[in-house]
């Protein structure tokens, strides 16, 4: 018999949203993960809040939506309130009720600009990785480092003389601005709408764009990411962080740090040395340059091994620029900018926990 598409109101509504979450969701294991993680930093949020006044949005529940635009590609705050609006799964997974109203566009912003100050993001991705079920899944012996640039949300027509002043150069609010054959450089001029970013290309034959650079250093066991930067874009700016970074590991027992051909410098691998760090880079051989390394150091097992595992942290550089929305950023200045990068980076790293945890069940 056919079916009525009579339409009904119901007078009450008896939805229980976890219900309708699937047991088999991979959100459940990350909530599971994320929760434990926002109970440890409890007392960071402490701190950033006033025990005076009318209550704001709990931090908790700002975090989770963060991630949420990651996982999902939401291209703006005012969409993820959209979302928030009618989407169970993602009331369930910030912890909103079904009758609970959703903030608005401009208080969420508001609050969520409150957690720049206290460097949330990063604590964050350090108390995910300090779950026991995460850290039982990290190596603390072999490591890849590589960088990529972040386009900033500039114009190229903002990229003007410093001593030109910050008005428009011509009438109007995209006025035309000829600068072809102007011989532009980052210590004679500045973009007035993220003085910031620096206008950089990543080789020859690539355009110059006003970007930063994002560092990652990953962890070649399972392939997630333990240490993030945010800097300028430069030509040495890859390695001088890596090292930072690869200072940053904690202990100093002996490690193998792989990276790209770019990293192969004298400055670096001695850097690395240092360190007690094993320099696994790809040799970067040519007509007018030798390599660095030598036999005593690529002959080994372990460089082979190295090789293979670093070209994974391009996967993790993919899924931050094109799922979670770092291609170009929405944000100015290196502070902000690297606030978002570091979440996304926590993202990703959430989203390959379920199957990791899965596999080793």
């Amino acid at each position: 018999m056919r079916g009525s598409d009579g339409i009904s109101g119901a007078m009450f509504s008896y939805v229980d949203a976890e219900a309708r979450v699937p047991k088999d969701h991979p959100l459940r294991t990350i909530r599971t993960v994320v929760n434990a993680a926002l109970a440890d930093l409890s007392p960071e949020f402490e701190r950033l809040y006033s025990r005076l006044g009318r209550p704001s949005i709990p931090p908790e529940r700002l975090l989770r939506a963060l991630l949420l635009q990651a996982f999902y590609s939401v291209r703006s705050e005012r969409q993820l309130m959209e979302q928030l609006d009618y989407n169970l799964l993602f009331r369930w997974f910030v912890g909103l009720g079904i009758d609970d109203p959703v903030w608005d566009v401009t208080v969420y912003t508001k609050n969520r600009d409150r957690l720049l100050a206290g460097e949330v993001a990063a604590k964050f991705m350090a108390a995910v990785l300090g779950q026991p079920e995460v850290k039982a899944r990290l190596s603390d012996e072999h490591f890849s480092v590589d960088g990529t640039l972040i386009q900033a949300w500039a114009s190229m027509k903002s990229f003007r003389p410093k001593d030109q002043g910050s008005g428009p150069p011509m009438p109007g609010r995209n006025s035309e601005r000829d600068f072809h054959g102007e011989r532009r450089r980052n210590d004679t001029h500045h973009s007035t709408t993220d003085p910031q970013a620096k206008l950089f290309r990543r080789g020859l034959g690539k355009e110059a764009k006003l970007s930063f650079m994002g560092h990652l250093l990953m962890e070649n066991r399972s392939g997630l990411i333990v240490g993030t930067r945010l800097s300028e874009a430069g030509g040495t700016a890859e390695r001088r962080v890596a090292l930072d970074l690869v200072q940053a590991v904690p202990g100093r027992h002996r490690i193998t740090v792989g990276a790209d051909k770019g990293y192969d410098a004298a400055t670096f691998i001695d850097g690395l040395r240092q360190l007690r760090a094993t320099p696994h880079i790809a040799r970067c051989v040519t007509s007018h340059r030798a390599s660095n390394l030598d036999g005593r150091t690529t002959r080994h097992v372990g460089y082979e091994l190295s090789q293979r595992a670093r070209k994974r942290i391009e996967e993790a550089f993919g899924w931050i620029k094109t799922i979670a929305g770092q291609r170009q950023t929405r944000l100015r200045g290196t502070e902000r900018v690297g606030w978002s990068f570091n979440l996304a980076a926590a993202a990703y790293n959430l989203v390959r926990l379920p199957k990791l945890m899965a596999t080793s069940a």
